[in-house]
C-alpha cells in the first residue's frame, strides 16, 4: 500500500498490486486493473520509488530483517 495525493492535496492509500499503468499526460494518471483512474500529484518516478520502498519493506519483514 502506498500513500499518494490527489491534485487537491488530499492523501489516500492505494494498493499498488492493482496498478495496471501509470502515465504522465502531463498530470500523472494511474489506471487500475478494474479501469478505475486516479489523477495524482506525484510523478511516475516518485510512485515507482514508493512501490519499490513498500515492497522492499514487506520482503524484509518476511525474511525477518526488520
Amino acid at each position: 500500500m502506498i500513500q499518494l495525493h490527489r491534485l487537491n492535496k488530499t492523501e489516500f492509500t492505494l494498493n499498488d498490486h492493482h496498478i495496471e499503468t501509470i502515465e504522465e499526460t502531463p498530470d500523472t494518471v494511474i489506471t487500475l486493473t478494474n479501469d478505475r483512474k486516479y489523477i495524482v500529484a506525484e510523478s511516475v518516478e516518485e510512485i515507482i520509488e514508493k512501490i519499490v520502498h513498500f515492497r522492499r519493506q514487506v520482503y524484509q519483514k518476511r525474511q525477518g530483517k526488520d
